[in-house]
């Protein structure tokens, strides 16, 4: 099939139309990304092949989904070349694909055509069990195919005044899990440390552990209760290994240099994450208004680059949820601007020492972006390739957050062809 691509006006390209175009990324990241863009729906006969004794089901989340329901499906899918998806149940009337049960396998359809094949993630061994005082396991730490995943705390003091991020729904996802599954607002980190204890019994399991969770202003300086909470989960954690420094990642606030520096000294902790969500300061000021009043989009940088004097180079970055740069009215225009100055932005950082990383924006039921549309595909396959450009030209490595660890990333996922 030859495509005109000149002769497709206003009109999004198809999946095959875009692995046609884009023969220099690999077919399965480009269906990742576009699995991510469109979430997808379980049939009747792919739910009949889920095994809780042998698969992991939807627990805990830091961020609800596009359903806006927490019901027990699959926590999400795997392709074939080990390829981690992180996807959200959707309702059909949303376009999703469809996750369906034929001849003897898991597939991917679209509009009916199987497009590949899929498995369900693999149930770590500690869920199912409790804590010492009876909690769930899994409601204090959650399971990605190779990555421990803490929130500890699942509550954003921007949201005090009604400043949260305009994409984020993590506050009213809060108030939805509580009522329903009990999940703590806030973990203790002695049994965030028991829980990690008990999960490092699987062995050759988990590469790698993250911490994430909303922003805390309080303290003597603006994050310093963060900064101390960080602090005693880390240390619980690392009562279970031999090694001061243990493979960890922190997705936290842009703390001071001071901050940063008691991370790294008084833990083990490796790699530091302080997501701008959107690299314009315009866009910031309008989508994230708790981090520009704060912080502010110029200070956030200067923090990310500050950090990796203290981390090292290859050990901090940050993230954008890509496609918010287009949300309505305030949005660049076009894609082809938004990804013009989106990496002239991430360049910026990258000859700094700060690599960026995306990812697809999902707009939520309970956000207040929750009626907008995300990017196309051809805009995040672009993106995924602008950026992986970027971490070759300036030789940075974002080990804790590529395929293997993280796999919420499709242009971390290039490091592997490398």
């Amino acid at each position: 099939m030859t495509v005109n691509y000149a002769s497709i006006i206003n009109k999004d390209l198809t999946l095959d139309e875009v692995v046609e175009k884009y023969t220099d990324i690999p077919r399965l990241i480009i269906i990742k990304i576009d699995v991510q863009r469109r979430g997808v729906h379980y049939t009747d006969k792919a739910l009949e092949k889920l095994d809780p004794s042998k698969h992991q089901i939807r627990g805990a989340a830091l961020f609800g989904s596009r359903d806006n329901k927490l019901t027990p499906l699959p926590e999400s899918l795997i392709l074939r070349d080990g390829t981690t998806v992180l996807t959200d149940p959707t309702p059909l009337e949303n376009n999703p694909y469809v996750v369906d049960y034929e001849d003897d396998r898991l597939v991917l359809k679209d509009n009916g055509k199987v497009i590949e094949e899929v498995e369900f993630w693999p149930k770590p061994d500690f869920y199912g069990k409790k804590t010492a005082s009876g909690k769930p396991m899994e409601h204090i730490v959650t399971a990605r195919p190779q990555r421990l995943q803490v929130m500890p705390s699942s509550y954003c003091h921007f949201w005090d005044n009604g400043h949260g991020c305009k994409y984020c729904d993590i506050v009213n996802h809060l108030k939805h899990q509580k009522a329903e599954l009990g999940v703590p607002a806030k973990l203790n980190p002695k049994e965030v440390g028991e829980v990690i204890g008990e999960a490092l019994k699987q062995q050759g399991r988990f590469s790698g552990i993250c911490l994430t969770a909303g922003s805390d202003t309080r303290g003597k300086e603006p994050f310093d209760e963060e900064v101390e909470y960080y602090i005693e989960l880390l240390k619980h954690i690392g009562q279970n290994f031999k090694t001061k420094k243990f493979p960890s990642q922190l997705i936290a606030t842009a703390f001071t240099e001071k901050q940063l520096k008691r991370l790294y000294d008084e833990t083990g902790l490796m790699g530091y994450t302080a997501d701008i969500e959107v690299l314009n300061e315009e866009l910031f000021n309008w989508i994230c208004p708790g981090k520009a009043e704060w912080i502010g989009y110029n200070e956030w940088k200067n923090r990310l680059v500050r950090a990796v004097d203290v981390f090292g180079r290859g050990n901090v970055n940050t993230g954008i949820v890509a496609g918010v740069e287009l949300a309505k009215p305030n949005g660049y225009k076009s894609e082809d601007e938004a990804l013009k100055y989106t990496l002239e932005e991430a360049e910026d950082l990258a000859s700094k020492g700060v690599s960026t990383i995306y990812m697809v924006w999902i707009p939520r039921p309970q956000s207040y972006f929750h009626d907008q549309k995300n990017a196309s595909l051809e805009y995040y396959v672009r993106l995924a390739k602008g950026l992986h450009e970027l971490r070759k030209k300036y030789s940075l490595g974002i080990d804790f957050d590529d395929y293997r660890r993280c796999g919420n990333h499709p242009d971390g996922d290039l490091t592997r062809i490398l």
